[in-house]
């Protein structure tokens, strides 16, 4: 790369930087001073040009600084990669402490990580856990459907019904059928969904190990059939000082985006059509389909807390840190998997 092409990308990203800290239009002069000091204010003038000509920058009105667009805040995602590979996280430790302490209590868990998430990126974070998890399950009852088909009811004790078509290999007769639905309910009846899927399944599994096939493999089944009709359930945390952000400066934009974060399914939809499979995924403007949305942008990422699936991440003006929140997020995603996975959980006992 070319040497003023090298300077033209540091200009971009010193624009970006100084514009999240400021939220005021960035000039040549004060790039100057601050970020590129040995380039002349003519010269970083003509690098400005250049930028806004690529769509990356552009001037609010005339006569004031630039200003970066979409466009110019996905260049800069791809300018501080390295930095997101090497930024260490300091609250890893205090993190795996409450996990481990409250590991009895998942949802108080995932409260004060919501918390901590909220106050580490000083935006609104949420986190979003399967429904049906903290249900109880009352009754179970699974039909065949076909030789390879078996369809699961699940009723809890809210009086909620899910049902699920699972393709399932196993040659199962009406009559194993019924005996194997009548063990289960006998055995986990009453007890909440999340318990049956993080702790009992695998419990059943391994006491009745290489005992019995056919009920091995339908626990398997019946774990992914809970999986499969889970929904998610939003929880939402931001301090005062979210509001006070100068995007929110009027009462219009206050209640457009708290009308927004109040349609559940709207977020849940956004959450699951994005999910890349990468440790973070980065939503800006157009990326939402929603008009009232245009100004903002989401960092999530899927965790899975023993092993049932969920997410969490931060909903904020565009004008964000990026390079703080994304590691952030991916962060507590991670530990949250690792430390929640079957073997690695270790209760302190006082």
């Amino acid at each position: 790369m070319k040497k003023n092409e090298v300077r033209e990308l540091k200009v971009l990203e010193s624009l970006i930087n100084e514009f999240i800290e400021n939220c005021e239009p960035v000039s040549s002069r004060i790039l100057c001073d601050k970020y590129v000091s040995h380039a002349s204010p003519a010269t970083l003038r003509i690098d400005l040009h250049k930028l806004e000509q690529k769509g990356y920058i552009f001037q609010p009105h005339t006569s004031a600084g630039r200003v970066p667009s979409i466009k110019g805040y996905r260049k800069y995602l791809t300018l501080i990669e390295d930095s997101l590979l090497s930024q260490g996280f300091e609250r890893e430790s205090f993190l795996r402490e409450i996990l481990i302490k409250n590991y009895k209590d998942t949802p108080l868990s995932l409260h004060y990580i919501m918390q901590m998430l909220a106050k580490d990126t000083d935006q609104l974070s949420f986190v979003a856990e399967p429904e049906i998890s903290y249900g109880f399950l009352e009754k179970l009852d699974a039909f065949k459907i076909a030789d390879d088909k078996l369809l699961f009811v699940v009723s809890l004790d809210s009086g909620l019904d899910k049902t699920v078509i699972l393709r399932c290999d196993n040659k199962l007769s009406a009559q194993q059928l019924r005996v194997l639905v009548k063990y289960v309910n006998e055995e986990l009846a009453g007890l909440r969904i999340y318990d049956i899927q993080s702790r009992y399944l695998g419990k059943l599994y391994e006491e009745r190990n290489d005992q019995n096939r056919l009920l091995n493999q339908f626990l398997i089944e019946l774990n992914k059939a809970f999986s499969e009709i889970s929904s998610y359930f939003l929880h939402f945390d931001g301090s005062i000082s979210f509001l006070e952000q100068p995007e929110f400066n009027t009462k219009e934009e206050i209640l457009k985006f708290l009308g927004f974060i109040q349609r559940q399914d709207l977020l849940v939809n956004i959450l699951q059509k994005n999910d890349s499979g990468e440790s973070v995924n980065i939503l800006m403007g157009e990326d939402f389909g929603r008009q009232e949305l245009q100004n903002y942008a989401l960092i999530f990422a899927r965790y899975e807390l023993f092993g049932v699936p969920g997410y969490l991440g931060v909903l904020a003006p565009i004008r964000m840190n990026y390079l703080k929140n994304i590691v952030t997020v991916r962060e507590f995603a991670r530990i949250i998997t690792e430390t929640t996975k079957k073997g690695m959980m270790v209760p302190q006992y006082e």
